[in-house]
């Protein structure tokens, strides 16, 4: 049976670099969010653009909800029938630490529309690639930056704080792993984390 496994964390946590590196080790399908489609990839850039101009938080929350639900149908869902394992950069915790626990938005109501967004699926094990904020805006390579990395410490502290609360919350689930060292031990830590993930 194929494995859902998600990597979540936040601002310059690592995400992608070891979702890549977690997909070659397993031979699996590699997506993110916003994305993973055409249509998630023009919402994307729509998010994350500030040239795009201002949007409100249910707006945000929506437009990356929409493009979940085009993900689970297009990508997640048709790989795991396949019997692939999928590593998503990104999935519905990011959802409750941004616009939940940083924008301030209503959790039950984040819970109803993802679980509508998502047809209910849910992942079999998340990675928080867990990293202080300003470790976090270090590591930001020079060039400009896009919404959520625009955002002001207190604001990316909060997602932090909320990231770590979800985890908590569902150990069973939720494995934490410490962001602050070289790739190549995040990477090990990572593998050993989803090694008692039965397929």
């Amino acid at each position: 049976m194929a494995r859902f496994i998600v990597l979540e964390g936040g601002e310059g946590a690592g995400k992608s670099t070891q979702a890549s590196l977690l997909a070659a080790s397993l031979s699996a399908v590699l997506t993110r969010e916003p994305g993973g489609t055409a249509v998630g990839e023009a919402l994307r850039r729509l998010v994350l653009d500030n040239s795009s101009g201002h949007l409100v938080d249910r707006a945000e929350t929506l437009l990356m909800l929409a493009a979940r639900a085009q993900h689970v149908a297009e990508v997640i869902e048709p790989a795991l029938a396949r019997g692939q394992d999928v590593v998503c950069d990104r999935y519905s915790g990011s959802t409750f630490a941004y616009q939940g626990f940083g924008r301030g938005l209503p959790m039950g109501d984040l819970l109803c529309l993802d679980e509508w967004a998502s047809g209910g699926r849910r992942p079999d094990v998340v990675i928080l690639l867990d990293l202080a904020v300003a470790d976090g805006r270090r590591r930001r390579p020079c060039g400009p930056r896009d919404r959520f990395e625009h955002e002001e410490d207190e604001f990316l502290e909060r997602v932090r704080a909320g990231f770590n609360e979800l985890a908590a919350a569902d150990p069973v689930r939720w494995r934490v792993v410490d962001a602050a060292t070289s790739i190549e031990d995040v990477a090990a830590a990572v593998l050993r984390a989803v090694g008692d993930v039965a397929p």
